[in-house]
């Protein structure tokens, strides 16, 4: 069976969209974290929003990142979408029930470890089913007060078991929880 591992920035205040000031805190301990998290992952599970906006962004960007843009490129991609439109930049589209289809897809010995960035509307509903297996959170030590939130208001409760924790040089907490039995 698949594993799916959410990766996210995220502020003090739970606002994760467009992370521009994560810029002043990211540093080497945050690279080499997010090379291990793409090394461990055999695909990209992303809702449509992030897959345009990475799709526009990381063909252009495989000359200064190396190995990392390598893989970024290369790996196979999943986009949850209900746009008929043709994907590109090796991805495949989780059409109807995307609850449905990450559950087939995680069931698949083939897939392997699918990793989520961004995607909050994905991370809620496959939170909600429980399909999440681990959650890891860059708390970013800023405030910005308005932006959309990871969880909305009427998420599903869930319930998170810490696994472990480090704070970096630049003071950002990297947390790795699980869902609580």
């Amino acid at each position: 069976m698949g594993r799916i591992v959410a990766v996210e920035y995220l502020t003090l205040d739970g606002i994760f969209e467009e992370p521009g000031w994560s810029g002043p805190y990211f540093g080497d301990e945050l690279g080499a974290f997010q090379a291990a998290n793409l090394d461990e992952a055999d695909a990209l599970l992303l809702g449509r929003v992030t897959y345009e906006g990475f799709s526009r962004a990381w063909p252009q960007m495989e000359a200064e990142t190396g190995a990392f843009g390598v893989k970024m490129n290369a790996m196979p991609k999943w986009v949850a979408t209900s746009t008929p439109d043709e994907l590109e930049w090796n991805a495949s589209a989780l059409r109807g029930d995307v609850v449905e289809a990450v559950r087939a897809l995680k069931a698949d010995q083939a897939t392997g470890s699918l990793l989520i960035n961004g995607s909050a509307d994905l991370v809620n509903a496959l939170s909600a089913a429980a399909l999440i297996d681990e959650y890891r959170f860059m708390v970013y030590p800023v405030v910005v007060g308005r932006g959309k939130r990871l969880w909305a208001d009427g998420a599903a409760p869930l319930s998170l078991e810490l696994v472990s924790s480090e704070v970096t040089s630049t003071g950002v907490p990297i947390l790795r929880y699980r869902p609580a039995a």
